[in-house]
């Protein structure tokens, strides 16, 4: 299929207007309505519903939008491959939650540049469901995740155990309130822990959904919040931090997931120095 008729489609979708995604893909809006109509008539299916207010998805056109997502991404993942070919041996897409970068893949992803150089690396952060699509579609080779499913075709192997623990820069004893409690939000997960372990908490004056970066926040204000404990253990020891008393730990396996088929000689040694990696870690 047309990569762009696929991408015309998902700026509808985004846009909800055939006028404003003609406009912000620079072109006509009769190209694009011709390349809608040509979408459905290859599909079978009207994929949105027409009005004076705009254009919504159907039903078919909900089930396409993921398809459409995928069409794309394995599209500019080969651009990606085959323009780094000149250059590079091989290819290595990487995706992570954002805490999981910060202080443990950065690190590993350097130590590949210095000792694997002729293996070109993109890096990206994102939610587990959208890497582990991604993993499906061929367009990420690892993925580094807390509590993954494990879909036909992939393996998973346990890396080590994530702790989050309570930080505070407030000096003293003071009480914690919603009113000086930053809310950190680490996953649906950790949500769902949160909320029944500090009821009260649950509507903390300052939520911030920026993962580690929020750290800078509690070191520049008076504040307490939830970190992984490899991020703040060295600002303990220095007396940055604190941790609170009586206070909660919250524990998350993470695992690497990957391609059960795949080229054992080249890609072993890239596993191995992710393992090597983590028991630093534990």
């Amino acid at each position: 299929m047309d990569i762009a008729l696929a991408r015309t489609f998902l700026m509808v979708a985004e846009t909800g207007s055939f006028i404003e995604a003609a406009r912000k893909m620079n072109i006509t809006q009769s190209t694009v309505s011709a390349r809608i109509k040509g979408l459905e008539e290859q599909l079978g299916r009207p994929l949105f519903e027409r009005s004076k207010s705009g254009a919504e998805l159907t039903g078919a056109g909900q089930q396409f939008q993921k398809h459409a997502l995928a069409l794309v991404r394995v599209w500019q993942h080969a651009q990606l491959e085959v323009s780094l070919s000149d250059q590079h041996r091989d290819h290595l897409a990487v995706g992570a939650p954002i805490s999981l970068w910060d202080g443990f893949l950065l690190r590993w992803i350097s130590w590949l540049r210095g000792n694997i150089g002729d293996i070109a690396v993109s890096a990206s952060a994102g939610l587990s469901q959208v890497l582990t699509q991604r993993l499906i579609e061929g367009t990420l080779d690892i993925a580094v995740m807390y509590r993954p499913v494990q879909p036909p075709g992939l393996t998973i192997e346990h890396l080590f155990d994530e702790e989050f623990v309570m930080v505070t820069s407030q000096r003293g004893s003071m009480r914690r309130s919603a009113s000086d409690y930053v809310f950190i939000d680490w996953g649906a997960d950790f949500r769902q822990d949160h909320a029944a372990a500090y009821p009260r908490l649950t509507n903390a004056g300052l939520n911030l959904d920026i993962g580690s970066m929020g750290l800078d926040y509690l070191l520049d204000n008076g504040a307490t919040g939830y970190f992984p404990e490899r991020l703040v253990s060295k600002l303990i020891a220095r007396g940055r931090l604190r941790r609170p008393a009586r206070t909660r730990k919250f524990v998350y396996p993470v695992y690497m997931v990957y391609p059960e088929a795949r080229d054992q000689e080249a890609f072993e040694p890239i596993l191995d120095s992710l393992r090597k990696h983590s028991e630093k870690l534990q």
